[in-house]
């Protein structure tokens, strides 16, 4: 872990790898809520964490320095259900990668619980992990200009789903009609970092 300062208020805390950045999070979390420590915001992302609204950076870093992080663990709150139908243009060439017929993807996908490890790249997007190792697969060599709302897509060691029309380079396996970004709600977002996610599938 190294932990470093941003401007006057804020800490940027470098891990290892992801696991670790959202064991962490998870950690700093639970810390806010019992009230041991007062961050305005916590935003983690693929190694880091970062805690804004710091009124003490200094003393957190020190406390952050000395921090045994618990490994995660399955929360008490229910797990968030995203209905799929796993019909993706790129569902055959996954299931070539994987070595296995295109129906086995669907399968093994939804068998999978994941957890949102961090957000980006548009609003409402979030980064899950969860997927074994070995089912990792590469962004497409050519990127689509525009990828549906809704698609269900895998690049890396990560599942996402496209929250609006957008340019994209991942693998799409399927597609959803779960609104994932809707000003009207409160919050805005459906997924958030530490969200419990499993995919169902649909009837196509």
């Amino acid at each position: 872990m190294r932990v470093l300062p941003v401007g006057g208020r804020a800490l940027l805390v470098e891990l290892a790898d992801g696991t670790e950045a959202q064991a962490l999070h998870a950690e700093l979390l639970r810390r806010r809520a019992a009230g041991l420590i007062r961050v305005r915001e916590l935003v983690p992302a693929a190694r880091t964490v970062l805690l804004d609204g710091l009124d003490d950076p200094g003393r957190v870093g020190a406390e952050l320095a000395g921090l045994e992080i618990p490994p995660l663990s399955a929360r008490d709150e229910a797990v968030l259900e995203i209905p799929v139908r796993y019909d993706g243009p790129d569902l055959a060439e996954v299931a070539t990668r994987w070595g296995v017929p295109p129906e086995e993807v669907a399968r093994i996908h939804s068998a999978a619980e994941f957890r949102v490890a961090f957000c980006g790249f548009a609003p409402g997007f979030g980064y899950l992990t969860g997927l074994p190792g070995h089912y990792e697969v590469p962004r497409r060599a050519t990127p689509r200009t525009t990828v549906p709302a809704g698609s269900v897509a895998l690049a890396g060691p990560y599942t996402g789903v496209y929250p609006r029309p957008s340019p994209g380079g991942w693998q799409l396996i399927g597609s959803t009609d779960a609104v994932l970004w809707d000003h009207a709600r409160v919050p805005a977002a459906l997924l958030a970092p530490g969200v419990r996610v499993r995919f169902v599938p649909e009837a196509r």
